[in-house]
């Protein structure tokens, strides 16, 4: 089941350009606080490498990938058929 702060973490995935690993991110402390915990919890998770953002990791671009994969298939029209 998704939770409100696993979308959150999604949400600042998808804030990275992954089509350039080195286009990072900056997430200041004025930005929305679940915004500031779910990038501190991406950094815990080893997912990007600064707790304000940085860059994404190897495992960061992985779950990345996923992530887009996930959306393009429930962006697809749906086959009533």
């Amino acid at each position: 089941m998704l939770t409100l702060e696993m979308l959150d973490e999604l949400h600042v995935l998808t804030l990275f350009n992954p089509d350039n690993g080195q286009e990072g991110i900056k997430v200041h402390h004025s930005a929305e606080p679940a915004t500031i915990s779910a990038c501190r919890r991406l950094h815990a998770r080893g997912m990007v490498t600064l707790p304000d953002g940085g860059y994404l990791t190897p495992l960061g671009v992985q779950t990345l990938e996923h992530a887009q994969s996930l959306m393009s298939l429930l962006s697809s029209a749906v086959n009533t058929n």
